[in-house]
């Protein structure tokens, strides 16, 4: 895949630009100030722009506004944010762009963890939606009364949704059958009310429910 990076450190860019290339990719370009990313997505169109949230100029969450003006411009364009905390609002308005799809959320941390961040990498290019676990959790502060109305076993699932896995993956994660973690999402499909005409994109919206803050 063809990547843009924006990120100020240069050890950070240069460690993810050896990163990528190591797993057959390509940094076709990268920026350490948030002004320039939104041009240089437009000019470049690649498949994924991976980029931090504290940025300068003005050193605040300026990367993640320029994803949100990306993803404005350019609406099906995969993004992949990494940052050291969790912005809330812009992060909810980029999540809820396209429905989430290609969207990805990450500490830095997780970098560490070199196959996961590439699966990670690697999955919001092709459209899917990846959240860190803490993340979640942090959007999920001030969450909305569909969401209390889930079981515990509910939010496990919806959880694991969250994080982009499957049905199968659910269940190994949880220890429980396949059918019954396809009950689940049943039901919370059912107390968000997404009726099937919703398509596959339920799972999405069930998702968005469960982080709207």
């Amino acid at each position: 895949m063809r990547v843009v990076i924006a990120e100020d450190s240069t050890l950070m860019r240069v460690g993810l630009e050896t990163l990528l290339a190591r797993f057959g990719h390509i940094v076709v370009g990268s920026v350490s100030e948030a002004d320039s990313i939104v041009a240089m997505v437009v000019d470049l169109e690649p498949d994924l722009l991976i980029t931090d949230v504290r940025m300068p100029p003005r050193n605040g969450d300026d990367g993640l506004r320029a994803a949100v003006e990306v993803r404005s411009r350019r609406q099906k364009q995969p993004v992949l944010v990494l940052s050291q905390y969790v912005e809330q609002s812009y992060a909810s308005i980029l999540l809820e762009s396209q429905l989430g799809h290609g969207v990805g959320y990450l500490l830095k941390d997780r970098v560490g963890d070199i196959a996961d961040f590439v699966e990670a990498a690697e999955t919001v290019a092709g459209g899917g939606t990846v959240l860190d676990p803490d993340v979640i959790q942090q959007l999920l502060k001030r969450r909305r009364d569909p969401v209390e109305n889930l079981t515990p076993r509910e939010h496990q699932v919806l959880a694991l949704m969250a994080e982009g896995r499957s049905n199968g993956a659910i269940a190994r994660s949880l220890s429980v059958t396949e059918a019954a973690v396809h009950k689940h999402v049943s039901n919370i499909f059912s107390k968000f009310g997404l009726a099937v005409a919703h398509g596959d994109n339920r799972r999405v919206l069930a998702v968005l429910e469960f982080l709207r803050i």
